[in-house]
């Protein structure tokens, strides 16, 4: 719930009578428009030591072309992070100032921006704000008026092509917190990344955190008068991840029910809220699921049983078709299913297959092809945007680069290749043929001092891929907490021919998995692939998993990690 600065304590600023009392100002009141500023301060939400908070400028003097708000606090606030302005504070007293592309502000015109905080004790609102040094009458709706700034049940009637195009993402500032906490953290904090609602807890907020409600009302605020996307994985299939036991789920392998009535169906109605119809929603659908019924089930050498149950029971496809369903009929919802990525369908084997199953699952329990946006590839995964250094049709000392050991008779060496020729299999499969692909690009820079400048030897086809890749991983199979790499590309729209996005759906920071068994109350295991001294299997070619060591359980926030990635960040951080 918001709590706002009301009208009369607003006015306990401005004007006394000669008794004490205050002369309130109220909405529609001519007392409004004589003030040379208002201030709508909300507090959006507030777990007991943090909270975040929106804040609507709106100017009515003259024309400015640059703006500074500053308030003080009565408590122990301190601003950690914010959007949409910066924001400085020296002791209780902070000024936020405008942004390079919100300078602007016309007679009458607004600004928005926000910020998260920590406190103890009391979260008091600020008595007084000032607007260039003009004192400003607080505009206050209380906790059940929307204010000004609430946009209301206003958004698109129709879906657009391109849900990036012309818009800002969500910063999730719980994540932007940790980033900016790190050293040299600051230069990434304020890029967009997901909420994972890797649970039915999360629907709500796990251990005092934001739940879904809270970031959505903290995107409207980040919104100000422009378009926003809301990045979300769902991400809570019964028996998920029936290959990697890091990231298991909270549902056995016949929980379908309670996965459309616990998990879907709450998240549902949440998104079909009017209040958040101005937002475009962006889902990833279920990660690292369909995949495995193609590749680790029957007679594969890299079957598991987990996984031919779940091929058996059909409870992915069911999932997954539930969900598109559920989620995509909202003008503002975009739903992309996750669609591994080159190093794991890549194969003629795969490629085919994985398309024909997506295509089951999106015309299962009552979804269709048209609750389908598009696809994403390299979810949580590493593998390189493009590789420079050679192509698939390359041949070196009498022999195609196929026969490398690297590739393997892969049809795509990278990222870029795959998800643009995925897209033309899944069209071909029976999908619109307007879908768009984005590429999670969090964690495939693979930049630093072991960056190939370029091609290897030309002595055999392997020291030429060996010599050459930017990719540094043991084996492409490896997936879990990699050594070495390093942030990809920053998150940009339409990058490329049918790429929607290059995207940050995993957090930079939160780890994969353990490298070691740690109790948790997540349903999550402990996968060898996360131990540094484990010896492989067929599904990375019995190879060292090139995991780095102490990591914590899957989710949680890995320093580590983090500094790696930023020290490896392709292209590099300033």
């Amino acid at each position: 719930m918001s709590r706002s600065r009301t009208a009369i304590l607003a006015a306990l600023a401005l004007v006394a009578g000669a008794s004490g009392t205050a002369l309130a100002v109220v909405p529609g009141d001519a007392g409004i428009a004589a003030a040379p500023c208002t201030v709508d301060y909300k507090v959006q939400n507030d777990w007991g030591s943090g909270f975040t908070a929106s804040v609507t400028v709106t100017n009515n003097s003259a024309a400015k072309s640059s703006w500074a708000v500053k308030w003080s606090y009565a408590g122990s606030q301190k601003v950690t992070n914010a959007w949409n302005a910066k924001v400085t504070q020296s002791g209780a007293a902070v000024t936020a100032a405008n942004e390079s592309y919100n300078g602007t502000l016309a007679t009458g015109g607004s600004a928005s921006f926000g910020f998260q905080g920590t406190y103890s004790g009391s979260n008091a609102v600020p008595a007084t704000f000032t607007l260039d040094g003009v004192t400003c009458n607080v505009d206050g709706g209380g906790p059940t008026d929307p204010g000004p700034t609430d946009p209301g049940p206003t958004g698109p009637s129709t879906k657009v092509d391109n849900p990036y195009a012309g818009a800002k993402v969500y910063v999730n500032p719980e994540w932007s917190a940790k980033a900016a906490a790190e050293p040299g953290g600051s230069r990434v904090s304020n890029q967009p990344t997901a909420v994972w609602l890797d649970r039915i807890a999360a629907i709500n907020g796990v251990n005092g955190g934001m739940g879904l409600r809270d970031h959505l009302d903290a995107a409207l605020t980040q919104k100000g008068s422009g378009e926003l996307v809301v990045q979300l994985v769902i991400y809570n299939l019964p028996g998920r991840d029936c290959a990697a036991l890091a990231s298991n789920g909270e549902l056995g392998p016949t929980e379908i029910d309670k996965y459309k009535t616990q998990y879907i169906d709450p998240i549902a109605a949440i998104l079909a809220d009017s209040k958040y119809a101005g937002l475009r929603i962006v889902n990833t659908i279920e990660i690292d699921s369909l995949p495995n019924l193609v590749t680790n089930t029957g007679s594969r050498p890299t079957a598991t049983p987990q996984c031919d149950v779940m091929k058996a029971n059909g409870n992915y496809q069911k999932g997954v078709g539930y969900a598109l369903n559920k989620l995509g009929d909202a003008p503002n919802v975009y739903n992309y299913i996750d669609a591994g990525h080159h190093g794991w369908i890549g194969w003629d084997d795969n490629f085919a297959p994985s398309a024909a199953l997506f295509k089951e699952a999106a015309t299962a329990e009552g979804a269709t092809v048209n609750d389908v946006h598009g696809f994403i590839t390299n979810t949580a995964n590493y593998s390189a945007l493009k590789e420079n250094n050679f192509t698939i049709n390359d041949n070196v000392a009498g022999k195609s680069v196929r026969e490398s050991k690297w590739v393997d008779w892969n049809r795509y060496v990278d990222e870029l290749s795959f998800a643009q020729g995925f897209r033309n299999q899944l069209v071909t499969t029976g999908f619109n043929s307007g879908i768009g692909m984005l590429i999670d690009t969090s964690r495939n820079g693979w930049g630093g001092t072991a960056r190939p400048a370029g091609p290897g030897a030309t002595t055999t086809v392997d020291t030429y891929i060996e010599g050459g890749r930017y990719d540094r991983r043991i084996h492409i199979g490896n997936w879990c907490n990699q050594a070495g790499a390093g942030l990809g590309e920053r998150p940009q729209a339409a990058p490329a021919a049918g790429i929607d996005a290059y995207v940050w759906v995993k957090p930079p920071g939160e780890s994969d998995g353990s490298s070691s068994a740690i109790p948790n109350d997540e349903g999550k295991g402990f996968d060898r692939m996360c131990d540094p001294t484990y010896t492989g299997n067929p599904r990375n070619g019995n190879s060292m998993s090139g995991a780095l060591p102490n990591a914590p359980v899957s989710g949680h926030w890995f320093s580590a990690q983090f500094q790696q990635l930023m020290q490896n960040a392709y292209p590099p951080l300033p």
